[in-house]
């Protein structure tokens, strides 16, 4: 979201998400529902774990080196049953689906450069424990918040998940049993001079049985999913309502899409409203800067925000393949900032530490807590094991800030 855009008088933008039957979201869960049962036993592991799902068929791939055995298909299988495909008659269920696993283990390229990194290669290390860890790829990993929700999240992309959940939760509880697994959301919020106004525009995919008629799932759809999930204060009379755009939506999942780990990326963040980091996250440990370096950056821009030392913030880190220390650091307060960006920066340096091993170690990261990021957003959320999301340098920021 660019600075002369929010400076407009009125402005739309759009976020979407996604339920957890979605074939990518699917694939996504998977990815993650490996890596925690592997760091269930195994902390330490390396874990780069990919999936593809399509009619009838689900492929587990990847670099995986650990210590212990974990059943793949059964973790697959698990997936998609607690996701909602248990009856054949969706045209795929947890039960009859093949399952087809390609693991091997992670490059010996890449893992010299994890486990020492080149600074403790060239003996340049200031702290030889956290210098140590190197990167386990490069990028470039973005954080972003905002002071649009409580979650320091943008509007349009919070109102989103909380449609699909609440589309999922209908389901599962037998408020609408005529839903099935899949299904989609989209939100349009009318901006004024980069404040949110009202919400435009809801759009919704819901997957069903056949023999429901039209005109009732669009209205328990709006009734049951949109009105009590979007505040009613950002409802109006102009508000427009969309509900399965082509008229039916009974085939759904893998059957009607092929869905591979890694392809939501906008829904796994901040909807579009910040820049697009390095890679997707599900299925990497957190040696793989691309989940931890985002993660990270995210608890940088949450606790910047939430010290009032800007209103939006941006951040990018880079990293190197095997290097421990980020190659730079930049980022942008799209005007909004309270001090200048050189307290900014230096508050950044001094308190918070991106070396991948400081990262893993300051948010906890070696324990089984991804498969719940793989559905509904990796960011926004107040559960447990979202360490990323904690606001415990705030008050020192602002106080070291100057800011009353």
């Amino acid at each position: 979201m660019n600075s002369s855009l929010m400076d407009s008088p009125s402005y739309f933008f759009t976020s979407e998400s996604v339920t957890e039957g979605h074939p990518d979201k699917l694939c996504d869960q998977i990815s993650d529902g490996v890596l925690d049962d592997i760091y269930s036993k195994d902390p330490y592991a390396r874990v780069a774990c990919e999936t593809a799902v399509t009619t009838g068929l689900v492929i587990v791939m990847g670099e995986i080196t650990c210590e212990c055995y974990v059943d793949v298909p059964e973790i697959v299988r698990r997936v998609i049953r607690d996701a909602g495909y248990t009856r054949p008659e969706y045209g795929f269920d947890y039960q009859s689906c093949g399952v087809m696993v390609s693991i091997k283990e992670q490059s010996p390229d890449i893992s010299v450069g994890v486990d020492a990194s080149l600074e403790s290669r060239m003996k340049e290390a200031l702290d030889s424990n956290l210098d140590k860890l190197g990167a386990g790829d490069q990028g470039m990993m973005v954080g972003y918040a905002c002071t649009e929700t409580p979650e320091f999240m943008p509007l349009p992309i919070s109102l989103a998940h909380a449609v699909c959940r609440r589309l999922a939760q209908v389901r599962k509880e037998g408020v609408l049993p005529y839903l099935r697994p899949d299904g989609k959301s989209q939100v349009t919020v009318e901006y004024s001079h980069g404040v949110p106004k009202m919400v435009d525009t809801v759009l919704v995919g819901a997957q069903h049985n056949p023999d429901v008629r039209y005109d009732k799932l669009k209205e328990d759809v709006i009734g049951e999913v949109v009105k009590k999930s979007i505040p009613e204060s950002l409802l109006d009379s102009k508000t427009k309502y969309m509900v399965n755009t082509t008229g039916v939506f009974v085939t759904g999942g893998p059957v009607a899409d092929t869905g591979v780990t890694g392809r939501k990326i906008l829904v796994d963040t901040y909807g579009g409203f910040a820049r697009v980091g390095g890679g997707c996250f599900s299925g990497k440990d957190p040696t793989k800067v691309d989940r931890s370096g985002a993660y990270a950056a995210r608890y940088v821009a949450k606790n910047v925000v939430a010290a009032g030392l800007a209103d939006r913030f941006e951040l990018q880190v880079a990293y190197a393949i095997g290097v421990a220390r980020p190659l730079s650091i930049s980022f942008e307060t799209f005007g909004t900032g309270r001090v200048s960006d050189e307290v900014i920066h230096k508050l950044i340096s001094k308190h918070f530490d991106l070396r991948p091993a400081a990262i893993i170690q300051t948010l906890d990261l070696r324990h089984p807590i991804y498969r719940a990021t793989a559905s509904y957003g990796h960011f926004g959320r107040n559960e447990p094991g979202f360490t990323w999301e904690k606001t415990d340098k705030a008050a020192l920021l602002r106080k070291e800030a100057g800011l009353k």
